[in-house]
């Protein structure tokens, strides 16, 4: 038995005739426009990428954002939070850590955040992404959707992750015991150019919130409302006393 390779120009020619062929068998369906539905709420919809090593804090500070927006606020805001930790239970429980499956875990949680933001979600989505061109996939897939991005870098200095440790992982990475732990064997890319950025170990969670907050503001999700004009066989007729 051999395995016939394909040559690069035959590799995109396939593929081109796969897509082709899904073209074909597959049709895209129109159902209520994203302005009807962002309209609905009140809000756009949006995607927070909360990146940063273990133990900085996304968990803790994605959960009370949704909190602060869900429960606090004189209106809920429509919110889905996404856990990168959560995710390997169902939609990622068939990838492992490899710079490959890493990868993949991001482009699903991409595609699964933009889907939300354009139903009109305040999409929070809580994952390492160590990368720095998988970050960036990540923001063209909402780019290309027009739909708004705000990365969030959780940042926190490795003694201090190190310290609060909560899954005892970090100990495990410097007895050996774990390979490819990103920030001791393995590499995280720093965000260079974040839209947001806060510092777990010089602010507090709610402090923290109150940055996002404030950066969700100045992203200019709110839509207008006005009240809906009556038709006239909806209004009641004036009778004489």
């Amino acid at each position: 038995f051999s395995r016939h390779l394909l040559s690069p120009p035959d590799f995109v020619s396939a593929r081109a005739g796969a897509m082709a062929k899904r073209a074909v068998l597959v049709k895209f369906h129109d159902g209520l426009s994203r302005e009807d539905k962002w309209k609905s709420i009140g809000h756009k919809g949006i995607t927070l990428w909360m990146t940063g090593l273990s133990g900085s804090g996304k968990s803790t500070i994605s959960v009370a954002l949704e909190h602060a927006l869900v429960t606090k606020q004189p209106r809920p805001y429509f919110v889905y939070r996404l856990d990168g930790d959560n995710l390997r239970f169902g939609l990622n429980r068939d990838l492992g850590f490899s710079p490959e499956d890493r990868k993949e875990n991001v482009r699903r949680v991409a595609e699964v955040s933009r889907l939300f933001a354009e139903a009109g979600a305040i999409v929070i989505a809580g994952l390492i992404s160590p990368y720095a061109a998988d970050r960036a996939y990540a923001r063209e897939v909402h780019a290309n959707a027009s739909l708004p991005f705000l990365e969030v870098f959780v940042d926190a200095p490795l003694a201090t992750v190190e310290s609060r440790d909560p899954k005892g992982l970090y100990k495990k990475a410097r007895q050996g015991m774990m390979k490819d732990f990103t920030g001791i064997d393995a590499p995280y890319d720093i965000p260079e150019a974040a839209e947001v950025h806060v510092r777990t170990d010089l602010n507090s969670v709610t402090q923290s919130v109150n940055i996002i907050m404030q950066h969700l503001d100045q992203a200019g999700i709110h839509l207008p409302r006005r009240f809906r004009q009556l038709d006239e066989n909806e209004a009641p007729t004036c009778t004489a006393p």
